[in-house]
């Protein structure tokens, strides 16, 4: 492990606004942030950028970032301190273990942005809007909270409507282009360092707003996968 990171890690194990694989949080995040506000996470996060900038927008919400890679967490864990973001934290974990961390209701909103797309079909169910994850994110998303994906991935991008259309989820909004827009919304407007890279090589940036249905979801996870593995490997 290079200098650098030993330094980050080191750091963020004294920063007050960064907790690695808590335990017994469930329920207690409105103590931890020492109000009541929505919470809105960002998951797969990064260097937190999104966390921090929707922060700047909404000083009534908290905002909590999730990654597994702390040295990356110490940038947006920085920026938030010496800012005095009492309102932005981040949280330490693997993504597969989100619902351990939160009460049934505990989470209002939730960003995903610029993960990961996983682009092996072998590697699927690693996609963070796959329906193992959405099931996930049902354990603890409040009823009608929004799930946003902004990605510049188009396997992703259309992965995530083949699980909304079959699923039976309530898409609210998409922007096939989001930069082509004359006009967006300011939380749209707000760019992460992978969304400069342009990584998929697209050169257009996808974004979905979606809900989750009460129920559970239906078993057809067997056949998600036989229909993307069909289309994909066109």
């Amino acid at each position: 492990m290079g200098q650098k990171k030993l330094i980050r890690f080191a750091a963020i194990a004294g920063f007050p606004n960064v907790l690695q694989y808590p335990k017994d949080m469930k329920g207690k995040w409105a103590e931890f942030f020492q109000n009541d506000n929505p919470i809105t996470l960002e998951l797969a996060c990064g260097k937190g950028e999104y966390a921090v900038g929707l922060a700047k927008l909404h000083m009534d919400r908290n905002f909590l970032g999730v990654d597994l890679k702390g040295n990356r967490l110490y940038i947006g864990a920085r920026q938030a301190l010496d800012a005095k973001m009492g309102h932005v934290a981040f949280l330490r974990t693997q993504i597969d273990k989100i619902a351990e961390y939160f009460e049934p209701g505990e989470v209002s909103e939730i960003w995903i942005t610029f993960p990961d797309p996983q682009l092996r079909i072998s590697r699927a169910k690693k996609r963070l809007t796959h329906p193992r994850f959405l099931r996930l994110y049902q354990q603890f998303l409040r009823p009608g909270g929004y799930i946003h994906l902004k990605t510049d991935s188009p396997v992703l991008h259309g992965f995530t409507k083949k699980v909304i259309d079959m699923y039976g989820l309530t898409l609210l909004e998409e922007i096939e282009d989001v930069h082509a827009q004359m006009q967006i919304g300011p939380e749209l407007q707000i760019r992460t360092h992978y969304e400069g890279l342009d990584i998929a090589g697209s050169n257009r940036i996808h974004y979905l707003r979606f809900i989750l249905p009460t129920t559970s979801l239906p078993h057809l996870d067997t056949v998600l996968h036989e229909q993307i593995r069909t289309e994909e490997l066109k």
